[in-house]
């Protein structure tokens, strides 16, 4: 579900910018699902609702800048 997502991302990372503007994505079935200004608060307030590992954070800023950053992991205080 994951990659699906991911590969939806790419396949519409402008049209997103467009729409969305430089923010970070929640993206759970191919679906935004949240717009937020930093990862750890798209993190924070999706998984209130939806289970880690069932959505993903995505850099929108149209173009391949927000996909081949890698955040290896993190920790929220």
């Amino acid at each position: 579900m994951q990659m699906d997502d991911f590969n939806w991302f790419v396949s519409n990372c402008k049209h997103l910018f467009e729409q969305y503007g430089l923010c970070y994505l929640a993206i759970r079935n191919k679906t935004v699902i949240g717009t937020f200004n930093s990862v750890k608060d798209a993190v924070e307030t999706t998984k209130q609702t939806i289970p880690l590992g069932e959505f993903i954070v995505q850099l929108c800023t149209g173009d391949e800048t927000g996909y081949t950053n890698y955040i290896s992991s993190m920790h929220f205080c």
